[in-house]
């Protein structure tokens, strides 16, 4: 299942937020990307339309299985190359920048290499 680089952002914040606060709201998202609450807003829209999360009547948002697998698929990627760099000697700043980049584009096959040698 192929989707852009930034929903797939929106989808790891949600599950942070979710996992930090217990709740999210669009203006938790905004908030934590500084993001405008218009751009916010637009991003729901295009992840609620494509079956990745559902809003409430108080405007709680929440991941739907499919929003949910893909959340947690990047955020173990973030995680592991975060991690990983952080041990290399690389800035914490810096490796879960980097970190931001590489788990969008590297392949499952690369993924799954590199997760079991780092796990050993």
């Amino acid at each position: 299942m192929k989707i852009q680089e930034s929903a797939e952002n929106y989808l790891e914040t949600i599950l942070v937020l979710n996992q930090r606060n217990g709740m999210v709201r669009s203006i938790d998202i905004a908030q934590e990307l500084e993001f405008s609450k218009p751009s916010v807003s637009v991003a729901m829209k295009n992840l609620r339309e494509n079956d990745c999360i559902q809003v409430d009547g108080d405007g709680l948002i929440f991941l739907t299985e499919k929003g949910r697998a893909i959340a947690e698929r990047v955020y173990e990627r973030h995680t592991l190359f975060t991690n990983w760099l952080v041990s290399l000697g690389v800035d914490s700043k810096t490796a879960a920048e980097d970190a931001c980049r590489i788990e969008h584009v590297i392949s499952d096959e690369s993924f799954q290499a590199i997760k079991q040698h780092v796990k050993g």
